[in-house]
């Protein structure tokens, strides 16, 4: 990637009592997740991205846009073309939803290179229109949430920020709004830089993510990469999972079925009908794959694909997490598999082993629907 397509931010420093060491790279598309546990330095991290917070030995360059640069160079917030979502929806009480909307817009409502994103566009997107005219007290949480973050599109950013958007809401809220990020996603060429501390919105809505801990990056790259690396946390965590995406290939109307391609092999997924080329996004739990040595016999596992092991790593004393590539000869997508020790040892796998993933479960993830024709 060259500067104009990523987004680059170092961050060193001490923040009252918080010390600082933050840097990563990711492309300037899609959904870039800042995850980690509360406390952590997300919401630093997203402050001084916008400009709210400055610290001394610092770097933000934003598709080859110099923000701020270890120089002296610093680009007041009011300067930075980016649209800010919070955790809670701060709306203008004495103004109705639509002059919410437009508040803080540019007078043609869009941005100079006419590429910007139109009233009734994001009106229509974020499904407002019936609100134009109320009043926000008059509103329910998910839907002063959805006019914040149009009110933030309006603004005709070059960089969406939002600070757990969802963390102030209740689980049905939740589900009401996720579908509208998707949508965000899918059909506006707009990079998000996203905060949150729930793996599960990580899963759903992010293209990349930076693991954060205690002030530092761990990592930063393709979720599915960070996701299936046993050196890291998320590989570690009992409920450790990975996310692949796919391209439906064919589907099975009797019985309900999707046949979807990824890397290196093809799942089965129980699914209603949808497009032949539309790209979908799945979820394999560490613990729903079994390993084989040889080709099991007839079975209702419906997904068993020739992988190779890349390299293990164990949990406790009692069991094994392991990395395997789909494809004979292991060049594929990466799965995890959490198995016993002694499944382990009685089954003689070793790195560069080749084996048979056995996929017990397979969940479709919701709000992947992009069709690219």
């Amino acid at each position: 990637m060259n500067a104009v397509e990523t987004i680059r931010a170092e961050f060193r420093g001490t923040i009252g009592k918080f010390s600082l060491d933050a840097g990563f790279t990711a492309p300037a598309k899609g959904v870039t997740a800042l995850f980690g546990p509360s406390g952590c330095g997300k919401t630093t991290v997203l402050r001084c991205i916008a400009g709210l917070l400055r610290v001394s030995d610092g770097l933000c360059e934003i598709e080859g846009d110099v923000w701020q640069d270890r120089n002296g160079s610093f680009l007041p917030t009011h300067r930075r073309p980016l649209g800010y979502v919070f955790q809670e929806a701060s709306l203008f009480p004495h103004l109705a939803v639509r002059r919410n909307l437009m508040f803080g817009a540019p007078r043609d409502n869009r941005d100079a290179t006419g590429h910007g994103v139109g009233f009734d566009e994001v009106v229509d997107l974020l499904g407002v229109t019936a609100l134009l005219d109320r009043s926000p007290r008059n509103l329910s949480g998910g839907e002063r949430q959805r006019v914040a973050i149009g009110r933030a599109l309006l603004s005709q950013p070059k960089l969406l920020l939002m600070d757990e958007p969802l963390s102030a809401l209740d689980r049905a809220t939740k589900n009401e709004i996720l579908p509208f990020l998707d949508l965000l996603r899918d059909r506006l060429s707009l990079p998000i830089v996203y905060v949150t501390h729930d793996i599960a919105e990580v899963e759903r809505l992010a293209d990349q993510i930076v693991l954060m801990e205690k002030g530092r990056v761990l990592a930063a790259g393709p979720l599915a990469d960070l996701q299936s690396d046993p050196t890291l946390p998320l590989a570690m965590a009992r409920d450790a999972a990975v996310s692949l995406n796919g391209v439906v290939e064919s589907r099975d109307t009797r019985y309900g079925l999707l046949k979807l391609d990824v890397r290196g092999g093809q799942f089965v997924v129980p699914a209603p009908p949808a497009r032949i080329g539309e790209h979908r996004r799945i979820r394999i739990v560490a613990g729903d794959v079994s390993l084989a040595r040889e080709p099991p016999g007839a079975s209702s596992i419906l997904n068993v694909l020739p992988a190779r092991i890349v390299s293990m790593r164990p949990v406790g004393s009692n069991e094994v997490v392991a990395v395997v590539a789909l494809g004979p000869s292991g060049d594929g997508a990466r799965l995890l598999s959490r198995v016993t020790q002694k499944s382990w040892d009685q089954l003689g796998l070793a790195r560069g082993v080749s084996v048979y993933a056995q996929v017990k479960a397979v969940a479709l993830a919701p709000g992947r629907g992009e069709f690219e024709g």
